[in-house]
């Protein structure tokens, strides 16, 4: 009989943001050895989705929540409330599950989990894919203090008792250290992306063809659009490249910032800049590859706060990318260890400016580079890597 995996997370497939999608490849990996219920709620767009459903061997239950679209925070909270609500509800009265698995979304999630796996006395394991309200707060979204002073009780309640708790990179395993979270129960498993599914491809391929991009330097940010980011900087650093008639800058995705960003643009008459919305899994091979150079930004002060994903994607593709964060930041780190691109400090977009002259004008090897950034992630950061790091760790948790 297969050990009973419940997974508590408020976005799942077929939702467009970087845990949805990590972790239904991480579910449904697991398929073979686990028998896996996931209670996810209603996404904004898709209402007519089924309550239930079963998705490559992977149970699926749509608990009843709001779906408001998350640009407003007052809003975003209510789908927070009325997942949590719902969630527990059902995690408590739905069968006894063996083990208990919960991401942080929303970031109050792990309380769920850790009730329902006291309930049935299963184990608790919490994947930390952000750190709240840290994150909040340094960005300035979050200034009530007694609001912080309660949601750090209540995150740092599953992060003491959880049986396991994943952090994403050396830094963010620090801050949970900081948080309370017993040191001898984290383990440091970084984010991951399918090699097989996004693999190199020409600058000059179908995509960038019906974009018309093939007869420009194109410089990429391909993801969420959220405060996050710092695509201000980006946005900023096409004022210092005004001289270059071919220099197109394409943001594609969407999220909190996208708006402001366009009235940004539109103020300081930034040249050369377009948007796109999210793009398709069967076709991100070629847009991903469509850049000469990626941008990844990360705001100051939120180095172990958050790890961007989206950067393995861009090593897969087997292109450069300049980030824009913290030295000490893990996607800082991980770019300078191997080689793949170029590291500046956030917020500065005369350098940001530089650094995409610099390689318009081809002082950089950007294939080199590319293949560095594709070499690591095949070897230490695809799939199949991370899932058998998953498996040791359940198989420890379930003994």
């Amino acid at each position: 009989m297969k050990t009973r995996l419940l997974v508590v997370n408020q976005y799942y497939w077929p939702g467009v943001e970087a845990t949805a999608y990590l972790l239904t490849e991480l579910c449904e990996a697991l398929t073979d050895e686990y028998e896996i219920r996931v209670l996810t709620g209603a996404l904004h767009g898709h209402g007519a989705l089924p309550r239930r459903e079963v998705r490559n061997g992977v149970e699926i239950v749509r608990v009843p929540s709001t779906a408001f679209e998350r640009a407003r925070l007052g809003l975003r909270a209510l789908n927070y409330a009325t997942y949590i609500g719902s969630s527990l509800l059902h995690g408590l009265t739905g069968p006894r599950p063996d083990l208990v698995l919960t991401m942080t979304d929303p970031p109050m999630v792990g309380d769920v989990g850790l009730a329902i796996a006291k309930r049935f006395g299963s184990p608790l394991l919490v994947i930390s894919e952000d750190v709240f309200p840290e994150i909040a707060t340094q960005l300035g979204r979050l200034d009530n203090r007694l609001l912080v002073a309660m949601l750090r009780q209540m995150i740092a309640l599953y992060l003491r008792r959880a049986d396991r708790v994943v952090a994403i990179g050396d830094t963010m395993r620090q801050r949970l250290e900081e948080k309370g979270a017993p040191v001898d129960r984290i383990r440091v498993i970084p984010n991951w992306v399918d090699t097989d599914a996004i693999w190199p491809q020409p600058l000059d391929n179908p995509w960038s063809r019906g974009k018309r991009l093939t007869e420009n330097f194109v410089v990429m940010h391909s993801g969420n659009i959220g405060h996050a980011q710092n695509l201000e900087t980006l946005v900023r650093a096409t004022t210092f490249l005004r001289d270059l008639d071919d220099v197109r800058v394409v943001l594609i995705g969407g999220g909190a910032r996208y708006t402001h960003l366009i009235q940004l643009a539109e103020r300081l008459g930034a040249k050369g800049m377009g948007t796109l919305p999210y793009q398709s899994r069967d076709v991100l091979s070629q847009s991903l590859s469509s850049a000469h150079l990626h941008f990844v930004g990360l705001a100051e002060g939120l180095a172990g706060f958050v790890v961007p994903s989206r950067l393995y994607g861009i090593m897969a593709a087997g292109r450069p990318v300049v980030v824009a964060a913290d030295a000490e930041s893990e996607t800082a780190q991980v770019v300078e260890r191997v080689g793949c691109g170029i590291v500046i400090p956030p917020s500065r977009p005369e350098l940001l400016a530089e650094v995409i002259r610099d390689a318009y004008e081809g002082r950089y090897d950007l294939d080199e580079l590319g293949a560095r950034g594709r070499a690591y992630v095949t070897e230490d950061a695809d799939t199949r890597v991370a899932v058998g790091r998953y498996r040791e760790l359940l198989r420890e948790m379930v003994a």
